[in-house]
């Protein structure tokens, strides 16, 4: 029987894997400017951990998560995004005790079973940042900047920032009758989806992407000219923070975002170049979520960002540098004797953290030759019976052609030069 991944997966291969690897570096090196800290967490968790923090009523919960029972019957679910993970992980081992603030980020694999198409897999990969502790809007413009900081690093220049205020637990409420009023006259006409959710869900039918119903509902209150006192500065605060900085934005009041937990500041950033699902990353603040998960009332912010995605945007305003796997050096050998001597020079410059390679097949010298030029090599040296004996070579750079003479005891030297 011939084993294929299962649909909505895919194998990343050597060739693809450097493109990954550097966006990972990127990421770490970003974090690390930020004073961020790196977080692992399982892939699979109690399922009410998901249905709690994101909402029985979204579509991830009720439709997309990969749910299974153990032996023991008990209820699991492969995590399907970040935070709930994290903030579980947070209060299980009293991190906040050990700081006032907390500040994590994670990378990693999450599971959705969804349709798979360009962008979204059934099994996909997110980074994302969480900052637990503090209610200052400054986290809020942080999370935006961190995320814009990545994708500049990465070359990417052209990228919208939306932000939007979704209220809090004491605006939402009177805004969410005041929604469900003005829904209900154009309800018979909206799509199945957007009528399901008027009443239990209204905000997510503002996020509807169905053309007619976003025609329906063009006129509809917004949550961010009904804010409280409170939100209302807050929500000033972020946009005064981001003016500041000299940060490009636009306030969207169609902005909801996908999950029940976020509170206030909401945010999305889209590109372009990825057509209809242009959504790049996206995040907000959730002061209500550790405490909904059973710990202390304590405020938070964060987002999350797709890997796929990102790298498609890579794909389409360039090639991104690579970790870079090429040999430095690729001996050439050509009997036996030669074999020997260049496996223990090998040895001895991998020590030296070179990157050297030689032939494990025994080929031709034209056969290794053409296996050095395919990996890219820097530079070659053929050994034979008569280069043990001088003790010299001729090193050849693959990129010029030109080749010079190189005493085989400092073709370390000459190589590194």
């Amino acid at each position: 029987m011939k084993f294929k991944s299962i649909r909505g997966t895919k194998d990343v291969l050597p060739g693809e894997v450097e493109d990954w690897q550097y966006v990972e570096k990127t990421i770490r090196h970003v974090m690390s400017i930020f004073n961020y800290r790196e977080i692992r967490t399982p892939v699979f968790e109690q399922t009410g951990l998901f249905a709690r923090s994101i909402g029985e009523l979204t579509d991830i919960v009720s439709k997309e998560m990969y749910t299974f029972k153990d032996r023991s019957d008990e209820s699991l679910t492969l995590r399907p995004e970040g935070t709930a993970s994290a903030l579980r992980a947070y209060i299980q081992h009293n991190v906040g005790e050990q700081s006032p603030l907390t500040k994590l980020y994670y990378m990693g694999p999450m599971f959705r079973q969804e349709r798979p198409q360009a962008g979204r897999l059934r099994q996909f990969h997110q980074f994302g940042v969480e900052a637990i502790g503090s209610s200052s809007p400054q986290l809020d413009v942080e999370m935006m900047l961190i995320a814009l900081r990545i994708y500049r690093e990465l070359g990417i220049q052209e990228f919208t920032l939306k932000v939007n205020s979704v209220g809090c637990e004491r605006c939402r409420p009177p805004y969410k009758r005041l929604l469900i009023g003005a829904l209900r006259g154009v309800r018979h006409q909206l799509s199945p989806e957007s009528q399901a959710r008027v009443d239990q869900n209204p905000l997510r039918v503002i996020d509807s992407k169905d053309e007619n119903d976003q025609a329906l509902i063009r006129d509809v209150p917004l949550m961010k000219d009904h804010l409280c006192p409170e939100c209302n500065i807050h929500f000033g605060e972020v946009q005064t923070l981001l003016h500041g900085t000299g940060t490009p934005f636009v306030v969207d009041g169609r902005l909801v975002r996908g999950l029940d937990y976020y509170t206030k500041t909401a945010f999305e950033i889209t590109s372009s170049a990825l057509g209809s699902q242009d959504a790049l990353a996206g995040g907000g603040r959730y002061d209500l979520l550790v405490e909904e998960l059973g710990g202390k009332p304590t405020p938070g912010v964060g987002f999350a960002a797709g890997i796929e995605r990102l790298l498609m945007v890579l794909g389409k305003v360039g090639t991104p540098r690579r970790v870079d796997f090429r040999p430095v050096l690729f001996i050439v050998t050509i009997d036996d004797e030669a074999r020997r001597w260049a496996f223990a020079k090998t040895h001895e410059l991998r020590l030296k953290g070179v990157r050297v390679e030689i032939d494990y097949l025994g080929r031709s010298v034209k056969a290794q030759m053409r296996e050095a030029n395919r990996q890219e090599a820097l530079y070659t040296v053929v050994i034979g019976e008569t280069e043990l004996l001088s003790r010299s070579g001729r090193l050849k750079n693959m990129q010029t052609g030109g080749e010079t003479a190189v005493n085989l005891d400092e073709i370390e030297s000459a190589i590194q030069s």
